[in-house]
């Protein structure tokens, strides 16, 4: 750890039952990013790409 790291003000465990949950972040490339407003957008462009997918018979964790 570098000498310029402050963590006296953080918080121990603040995301752990998040994180436990299972929660998942996906970080999204710029120009992706750039056409959805809100991370509901996004959301609802994925389910009906999803839909779509599973529509023609592929796998359950993508294109084959």
């Amino acid at each position: 750890m570098l000498a310029e790291y402050d963590f006296r003000g953080g918080v121990r465990g603040k995301y752990a039952a998040r994180y436990a949950a299972g929660t998942n972040v996906v970080l999204l490339s710029p120009d992706v990013r750039d056409v959805f407003p809100d991370p509901k957008s996004a959301a609802d462009a994925l389910r009906a790409l999803a839909h779509l997918i599973r529509k023609q018979g592929r796998g359950k964790r993508g294109i084959e």
